[in-house]
């Protein structure tokens, strides 16, 4: 796995901890390792050896209990070329799935941190933009390096590129950067997503902007949605509210606490062509839509959260609150109705999620089928070596 001399300071790791390494995971936490050659800090590139100084791999030190997210497997040099070649096989996967200069959709992810060999780094596609997002200090001191290598693709066809990593960066802790426009300036009025049209904030909206990773599940809404009344509860800026529209739905009603996100759900609706009037977008908690709305009023709910669980010490109570609004639309949704629930909690895996779906099924005492799973789309890939890549999970349930 590596060569004699270590290209950067060296992290040894204690005899019988390099196994997880040798099997491709690119974590390595901080209890693995029993040696380090010299200080260093977050940010730092390091080479990690085993305890018999074989080298193992090439990454970022961390703080925290992940003390190093490997960029390579080999005694890698970090430099332009590095970037280049990585971030080209990125770009090389999204044409051969056709998000490349598509009519239909312009904006995809083109990196997805692990699932794309680069831990700690997304980077987003709207339409002319390309917004990096960096999730570890390394990442964040290397961002006008990707930059400069995004400039050279031609068929990426962007004049501007934003880093919003600011906000990623202080949950971690770290000392505050500016978000701001590295090349050419703000063009995105609005993007295509399988021909609906959405507004997309990319310096102020959550994430990089808009939700990607719910891209197919949307498309699914709008082809089951005809002819059917509709309830989008976490709704945001309402993608599956638009979706399940353009499909035809009789009337869709989509619920968020936050104002901002409604006020832009509404323009949405309007930029595609439908009545705000017809199909109310309100400001409410769902957890309190949920437990005060009627019976029977709706043949398909759609229950897409934030992630309840961040971490495994919130996974209890995060699991009591996927409970508590499943419960809640499966006891109230129509007879023969669909329920589409989500959760993007990376401590949460699938059968977790499924078992808290299960409980809150017996408690209605309803009949309940899984008529379909789902998952993130094809441009967040999932590393087979890191399954925590796996953090979107999506049942679809008919209820009778």
């Amino acid at each position: 796995m590596g060569e004699l001399l270590p290209l950067y300071p060296v992290i040894k790791l204690r005899a019988g901890k390099d196994e997880v390494v040798r099997r491709f995971h690119p974590w390595i936490f901080s209890g693995a390792i029993g040696k380090v050659s010299q200080r260093l800090q977050a940010g730092d590139i390091v080479t990690v050896t085993d305890y018999k100084d074989e080298i193992l791999g090439t990454g970022f030190c961390e703080t925290g209990s992940i003390a190093v997210k490997l960029l390579s497997f080999e005694n890698t040099l970090i430099d332009s070329s590095f970037w280049k070649t990585r971030l080209e096989k990125c770009l090389t996967m999204r044409e051969s799935l056709g998000l490349l200069n598509n009519k239909h959709t312009n904006c995809y992810r083109l990196v997805h941190s692990e699932g794309d060999n680069l831990p700690g780094l997304i980077i987003d596609i709207y339409g002319n933009t390309a917004v990096i997002q960096a999730h570890t200090e390394g990442m964040a001191l290397h961002i006008n390096d990707i930059a400069e290598v995004l400039k050279s693709f031609d068929k990426l066809n962007i004049t501007s590129i934003y880093n919003k990593s600011a906000s990623t960066m202080l949950r971690m802790g770290k000392d505050a950067i500016d978000d701001g426009y590295l090349w050419g300036e703000s063009d995105v009025n609005y993007v295509l997503e399988n021909d609906a049209k959405f507004l997309v904030d990319c310096e102020e909206g959550q994430k990089t902007g808009f939700f990607l990773d719910q891209r197919n599940s949307r498309n699914l809404v709008g082809m089951i949605s005809k002819d059917k009344t509709v309830l989008n509860t976490f709704c945001y800026t309402g993608g599956f509210s638009v979706m399940a529209l353009k499909g035809g739905a009789k009337k869709v009603v989509s619920i968020d606490s936050s104002k901002k996100a409604i006020e832009t759900c509404q323009k949405n609706l309007v930029l595609n062509g439908f009545s705000t009037t017809d199909n109310p977008c309100v400001v409410e908690d769902a957890k309190m839509f949920l437990t005060n709305m009627p019976d029977k009023q709706y043949d398909i709910i759609i229950l897409d959260p934030p992630a309840f669980a961040k971490n495994h010490k919130s996974l209890h109570n995060g699991l009591l609150g996927y409970k508590f609004i499943n419960k809640e639309a499966i006891s109230k949704i129509k007879p023969g109705g669909l329920l589409l629930t989500f959760s993007c909690s990376q401590a949460v895996d699938k059968m977790q999620f499924q078992s808290v779906i299960l409980s809150a099924s017996i408690e209605t005492g309803r009949n309940v089928r899984i008529i379909n799973q789902l998952s993130q789309p094809e441009d967040h890939p999932i590393n087979i070596y890191h399954p925590e890549g796996n953090y979107l999970k999506g049942l679809v349930l008919m209820i009778e």
